[in-house]
């Protein structure tokens, strides 16, 4: 089958590449010359305050806005010129919540399968695996007004999945959630790239949902201020930790962002 305009072989492309993307709402830049890569398999946090352009970025490539410069590629496709194939290499969780209350939890799910052209048995079928990955098997027929804050954010994760693709973009998953259903969002997440291979693209302003082990992308201001592997950050920033790192790269004294 011949590759789509735009694309390239799959084994060889990262999970998601952005090039030279600007986008301006009037005279305001919300990104400006941003370049960036989340290899396949990788956890890719993309760290900056609120209003650095993290909700920008992830519009342009899920295609709520249309990118009038630069390259977005998912997988190898281009998001302008092969839309489809791009769009269906993507999950995505978005920082407001999307479920509909008055559905069950699995109806939610079958929802997304039905928009992605499965059928109803297959729909079914995935639903309850990926339910039972989050540890929700036991609540899929409940009405989703009944979990907590947590849960619907794993079954957010879960319908994102559940038709296999290869990139997950997470923007502010676990604002408002407690400490203990943060890490198990957190960790439910990592094990997703540890065992499936998949490609993650984690917005966040918490530090703390950083690890050693993890690629960094700073967004301040609508520009990336660094990006890299975690102790190439760190050392590209002269800091002993992620906190020391992201106010040198952010800081707005003469010398911020000097490092990147």
């Amino acid at each position: 089958m011949p590759e789509l305009p735009g694309s390239l072989p799959l084994g060889s492309a990262p999970a998601l590449t952005v090039n030279h993307v600007t986008h301006a709402f009037g005279a305001r830049k919300a990104l400006d010359d941003v370049s960036l890569s989340v290899p396949t398999g990788s956890f890719t946090a993309l760290l900056g305050p609120n209003g650095a352009g993290k909700t920008t970025l992830f519009s342009l490539i899920t295609r709520l806005y249309d990118n009038r410069t630069g390259r977005i590629d998912v997988l190898g496709h281009d998001v302008r010129r092969a839309p489809a194939a791009a769009l269906s290499k993507l999950g995505v969780v978005f920082q407001a919540r999307t479920l509909d209350l008055e559905l069950s939890v699995v109806q939610n799910l079958l929802y997304h399968a039905t928009l992605h052209g499965m059928g109803f048995a297959a729909g079914r079928r995935r639903a309850l695996e990926v339910l039972a990955q989050a540890g929700l098997a036991d609540r899929a027929g409940d009405k989703v007004r009944r979990l907590s804050g947590g849960q619907m954010r794993r079954v957010e994760i879960a319908r994102a999945l559940m038709h296999r693709p290869s990139l997950l973009l997470l923007d502010e998953p676990t604002v408002g959630l407690d400490i203990a259903s943060r890490a198990a969002l957190v960790a439910q997440v990592r094990a997703l790239v540890a065992q499936e291979g998949i490609g993650v693209l984690w917005a966040t302003h918490i530090i703390e949902e950083i690890t050693a082990t993890d690629r960094i992308v700073v967004l301040h201001r609508g520009r990336i201020r660094a990006e890299g592997a975690h102790d190439a950050v760190l050392a590209q920033a002269g800091a002993a930790d992620v906190s020391e790192a992201f106010l040198t790269l952010v800081g707005d004294g003469p010398d911020a962002g000097a490092a990147a």
